[in-house]
């Protein structure tokens, strides 16, 4: 270990992290990085199949967004967006932004991240039924195995139940249903679509449960990231967006992952054909450069709070003139050179079909998945069966420690394992992941023959 990595734990509490462990086995230090590859202190050049956290869609190294930040920088470092005032910069991405989005959406309240966005929206759509006069319709719907962050309000959305263990979440007031896996939940003869309505059902279930006139929102990634990659039947979403119309209640998309190009469109609600009233994005708007996020409303809730008087909710850097100039930037780079177009035409179809076909010859791989520049499997121990492996997650860290010591960046998520590049990879580069996933697999998969006595 170098001395840098030996001191990153000196000071450092991680996220997410055994920070014990850390402090024993040390951690590696990212020094540089540029297009899809990032470079540690030793000198080796990874693969990043992440895109840092899902968020470096435009790839890294791009200077044009260093210069903007220090041109905004020389002219308006900070200033905020409370008491009456704006600035350009806020204003210009509002414009672009509201250019970008879908029909009926025209304004954007600004956060610092994800988790803050979706914080931000919890209160927005409250504060909404409170103003049109239905001040009981309080509970948010959300999924079991759903990711919306990790602040008091985002961990409780969320339905991971490890997370709702370490502080006694959710709070009051969110629910969940069952996620929309077909794979794992699906029942004998049971075809996807007909899997899609039944998951999709489970809403009206719940909303019937705790009452119409209590339910204020449904709140759905449109693929769960976090969870694994977990992509619904076409059928699904359309549905949801009927029960959510059918009673009156908001339907909302967390585009935080999804957002700004991953699966091929602007947004995931286009490519699984619903229309939100509210979506919450970050991580692609300023491709992580900076911290910022948006909080898309679309104008029937904009009308409703405006008759509401103050909105006293929101964040010293919301909008921030630095974040807001490079997140333009950002934008314009998406737009300008055609890159989520690139993706749903060539990159994410590509990519989808060597996934597929690389995937295919590995006895415990399957429920092989993506749209667009994201994906994932899952690992089991009988493909005949679909029985999973014992102790979960425990086979998708081995798996993805197996991916780091070949300098290739892949995620487990429980025993799924999922990637998400950044959108500007080459057909090339997705070869070379690919290929470096191969190898890594038949290391894995003779080290599980080997542990199972196959």
């Amino acid at each position: 270990m170098t001395n840098t990595t030996l001191n990153a734990t000196a000071n450092h509490l991680h996220p997410f992290s055994d920070n014990q462990q850390l402090k024993e086995k040390g951690v590696r230090v990212i020094t540089k990085a540029d297009g899809i590859y990032i470079y540690d202190d030793a000198g080796n050049k990874i693969i990043d199949g992440m895109a840092g956290l899902w968020c470096v869609n435009i790839g890294y190294g791009r200077k044009e967004l260093a210069d903007i930040a220090r041109d905004q920088m020389n002219e308006l470092a900070y200033y905020n967006t409370f008491f009456k005032t704006s600035h350009p910069a806020v204003i210009n991405l509002s414009a672009k932004l509201a250019s970008i989005a879908p029909a009926g959406f025209n304004h954007v309240f600004y956060t610092g991240s994800g988790s803050e966005s979706v914080d931000s929206m919890i209160r927005m759509v409250r504060h909404y039924w409170d103003s049109v006069g239905k001040p009981s319709k309080k509970t948010l719907i959300g999924r079991w195995n759903g990711y919306h962050g990790s602040t008091i309000g985002g961990v409780s959305m969320g339905g991971m139940k490890g997370m709702h263990k370490q502080g006694g979440f959710p709070i009051e007031g969110i629910v969940h249903i069952e996620q929309p896996w077909f794979y794992g939940l699906h029942e004998e003869g049971e075809t996807a679509e007909q899997f899609g309505i039944r998951a999709a059902n489970w809403l009206e279930e719940k909303i019937l449960e705790i009452g119409a006139d209590n339910v204020a929102a449904f709140v759905g990634e449109p693929i769960q990231g976090a969870g694994g990659v977990i992509i619904p039947p076409s059928t699904y979403w359309p549905r949801i967006q009927e029960i959510c119309q059918k009673y009156d209640i908001l339907l909302v998309a967390d585009e935080v992952i999804c957002g700004f190009g991953r699966t091929g469109e602007w947004f995931g609600h286009e490519t699984f054909g619903f229309q939100p009233d509210i979506f919450t994005t970050a991580k692609g708007l300023s491709s992580g450069y900076l911290p910022i996020g948006a909080v898309f409303v679309g104008d029937k809730v904009v009308e409703g709070i405006l008759k509401g008087g103050d909105f006293n909710h929101g964040f010293t850097y919301a909008g921030h003139p630095v974040a807001a100039a490079v997140a333009l930037k950002n934008v314009e780079i998406l737009d300008d050179e055609g890159i989520i177009k690139n993706v749903h035409d060539k990159t994410g179809p590509y990519m989808q079909a060597k996934w597929r076909e690389m995937l295919s010859q590995f006895k415990y791989v399957d429920d092989v998945r993506g749209v667009g520049l994201i994906q994932g499997f899952t690992l089991v121990k009988n493909k005949a069966t679909r029985e999973m492996f014992p102790n979960e997650g425990e086979t998708g860290t081995m798996l993805r420690d197996i991916f780091f010591s070949n300098n290739l960046i892949m995620r487990a998520c429980g025993d799924h394992i999922v990637a998400s590049p950044p959108l500007t990879i080459t057909k090339e580069e997705i070869d070379l992941m690919l290929a470096t996933a191969e190898k890594c697999l038949q290391e894995f998969e003779t080290a599980m023959d080997s542990k199972l006595g196959a």
